[in-house]
């Protein structure tokens, strides 16, 4: 019998991508060795207060460390890494499982799913585009002017509303103006610059006004409890104004040197737009209804602080009001539901989770003792600038309001051994807190952009990386020249 010479097909299957598995194993094994080690010293403030950490506190901070290793180099979805933090607190006992998931619908977590939503109204309704035409109309077509309005807008939005809410709702508008590169789905310096651009100014422009976000309010409070003292809407804006918009020029400047558009410009834009928001006709009733929902949101959130039957309520029921209505009066539907990023989702439920667990372990107040106790006999600069810098590193794992929640306390006592006034302590904290730049799940506007799959967690951390070293360079020009120019005093005594 001949033999057949027909050619042999062999299944080969998708190579498997060792370097992952090895990461994978890497946080795990960095899990593994801090649960087991021997206890950690206590932990000694200035005034002789001795802080020990629990074995749920040091299997909490090997949890963190996993964390941060799978998310930084995308190991498994940053959605499944989220889970993992979960279980891994019921399988080791760090926390009853009922205390770690109950997190993942924390009501910050419904705040972020409500503002998501606001985007997918805006662009059901036809607004995205809209807004997206009007912008590139006054932009022009350099795409260098191009991303420089998408900041400046996302950081004025920003001053207004919730970093958050801005990010949801200027998504859907970068996409459609992406769309008019002409480069499809294909990842470009342009489009990276774009949603990592629009994540960093939404919480740069988000320190400037107590609207931005919850961490000024909660900083605020904090500040009063130690001081006695109240600060005022306009005094915050007027020593952190400065410093938002350097920064928005500063990310504008980086990302035009380092991720530079391979286009210079986009030719023929200006008549493609003109053409394209001719063809939308008159504003549509669903769009103003949208906007009116919007507004309605955006005030009564605003006016929380000073309307006493509002203060109350959580602002995620107030954005969630919003999601009632949208599908109450039928601009959006069932399906919508299911063009909702349930792996951001998840990945701001982890978030939750690991904070509350260094939290309530006791790990948070251990880590800030024992990196705060280091700087009680530094020069006041030094000190000033290491609070920044952990809070820099802790608002990068953690929700930012839980950040300054942890660190400010500690902070503003060892400030008054050291003589240093509380107001540069609060003010250069909440510069830091406002703006995580390395991680996802620094800030919702982070893992929102990433959403537009135009970059890698590992091009994000690189990024961010450099962007938070020029953030410090610029508060340290704050500490030492701006704001005590403008009257704030640095050390005790001072006027």
């Amino acid at each position: 019998m001949a033999e057949s010479t027909s050619p042999r097909i062999e299944s080969a299957g998708p190579a498997y991508d060792w370097k992952k598995l090895f990461i994978l194993l890497a946080g795990l094994g960095v899990f593994l060795a801090v649960y087991f080690m021997p206890a950690w010293p206590d932990a000694i403030d200035p005034g002789g207060k001795s802080f020990t950490l629990s074995p749920q506190g040091k299997a909490a901070i090997g949890l963190f460390l996993l964390a941060g290793i799978w998310w930084i180099w995308e190991v498994i979805p940053i959605g499944v890494t989220a889970i993992a933090i979960g279980v891994f607190q019921a399988l080791f006992m760090i926390r009853p499982a009922k205390d770690a998931f109950r997190d993942f619908m924390d009501p910050s977590v419904l705040f972020i799913f409500g503002s998501i939503v606001i985007g997918l109204a805006f662009t059901q309704s036809g607004l995205t585009r809209r807004i997206a035409y009007k912008m590139l109309a006054v932009a022009g077509e350099n795409t260098r002017m191009i991303l420089l309005g998408c900041l400046v807008v996302t950081a004025a939005l920003a001053h207004l509303m919730a970093h958050t809410a801005v990010a949801a709702t200027m998504f859907p508008i970068l996409l459609a103006i992406y769309a008019l590169y002409g480069e499809g789905d294909k990842q470009t310096n342009f489009g990276k610059s774009l949603f990592i651009g629009m994540a960093y100014a939404a919480g740069a422009g988000s320190i400037i006004t107590f609207l931005g976000a919850a961490r000024g309010p909660a900083a605020a409070g904090m500040y009063k409890e130690f001081t006695g003292n109240e600060i005022g809407f306009f005094e915050l804006t007027s020593y952190m104004f400065v410093i938002g918009w350097l920064m928005v020029f500063a990310i504008w400047f980086y990302l035009i040197t380092f991720l530079k558009p391979e286009k210079d410009a986009i030719p023929g834009l200006k008549n493609t737009v003109k053409r394209l928001a001719d063809g939308l006709g008159p504003m549509t009733s669903q769009e103003k209804t949208v906007l009116g929902i919007v507004f309605g949101v955006v005030l009564l959130m605003s006016l929380k602080g000073v309307v006493p039957f509002l203060q109350p309520i959580d602002r995620a029921a107030l954005m969630l009001c919003s999601t009632l209505l949208f599908f109450i009066v039928g601009i959006l539907s069932v399906k919508n539901l299911e063009e909702i990023p349930w792996n951001i989702i998840l990945l701001f439920s982890g978030a939750m989770s690991i904070g509350f667990c260094l939290w309530q372990t006791g790990a948070a107040e251990w880590m800030a003792v024992q990196w705060l106790a280091l700087l009680k006999e530094a020069h006041w600069f030094v000190f000033v600038m290491g609070i920044s810098a952990f809070v820099l590193v802790l608002t990068n794992f953690i929700m930012n309001v839980a950040a300054i929640a942890i660190v400010l306390p500690v902070a503003l006592v060892i400030a008054k051994y050291m003589g240093v006034a509380p107001d540069v302590v609060m003010y250069a904290s909440l510069v830091t807190a406002g703006m995580p730049f390395v991680l996802l799940i620094g800030a919702a506007p982070n893992a929102i952009a990433y959403d537009s799959k135009q970059f890698s967690t590992g091009e994000f951390f690189r990024h961010g990386l450099l962007l938070s070293l020029v953030l410090l360079v610029v508060l340290a020009l704050a500490v030492t020249l701006l704001w005590p120019l403008l009257g704030m005093p640095i050390l005790v005594g001072q006027s």
